[in-house]
């Protein structure tokens, strides 16, 4: 049951398709992205961003499991967090940040987007929350994130799509990798006498 004032978060079912369309907007929240970045090989990505990309995305929201969650506020869809079993993202393997650190199973959260207007409340730490809730449903013994860190420094909601990495943190993550000062690698562990792994130093 949801807590007196906090936002109603579902997974993103194709009955919701056009509450994330809306969210999302015409320019598909970034650029013609429509959380396709990291989910097709990147010279894929660049032929079909925009409409193509669209179709894609409600292709997956179709054929399921829910690529990730979304928050409401009022009956309307204010956020969005992407969350998968990592082989859905082959983009991933490619960058120096998020290179696969083991074997180990892991389900990936990728990218995070907040309404304007609604940015800075905490809607991120819900989002999560929740996003770790579908991935412990559909049998994810870890899960894996690549926020940003900016240290003091005050950053701009625009480069904060991987999330905070203080966000990550007070859901319990752990940091286990680094390759870029301001890019740890980060992962929570849901199966029993799973280990997140080693903490980077």
């Amino acid at each position: 049951m949801t807590e007196p004032g906090a936002p109603d978060i579902h997974p993103l079912t194709p009955d919701r398709w056009p509450d994330f369309a809306t969210l999302f907007g015409p320019n598909g929240a970034c650029a013609g992205c429509w959380c396709m970045w990291w989910r097709v090989p990147r010279a894929e990505f660049n032929r079909m961003k925009g409409g193509g990309a669209r179709d894609t995305m409600y292709a997956a929201v179709q054929a399921g499991p829910p690529p990730g969650v979304l928050a409401y506020e009022g009956g309307r869809a204010i956020g969005w967090c992407s969350v998968a079993p990592r082989a859905t993202f082959p983009g991933l393997s490619k960058s120096k940040v998020a290179a696969p650190i083991d074997d180990t199973p892991v389900w990936a959260i990728t990218c995070f987007f907040v309404a304007v207007g609604r940015r800075r409340r905490g809607l991120t730490t819900s989002l999560l929350d929740a996003a770790v809730d579908l991935a412990r449903t559909h049998g994810a013994v870890m899960v894996e994130g690549y926020p940003v860190d900016p240290g003091p420094k005050r950053v701009g909601s625009g480069d904060l799509w991987h999330g905070h990495a203080e966000v990550f943190r007070r859901c319990g993550f752990v940091e286990v990798a680094r390759r870029a000062p301001k890019r740890p690698v980060m992962r929570l562990a849901l199966g029993v006498g799973v280990a997140a792994g080693q903490p980077a130093a």
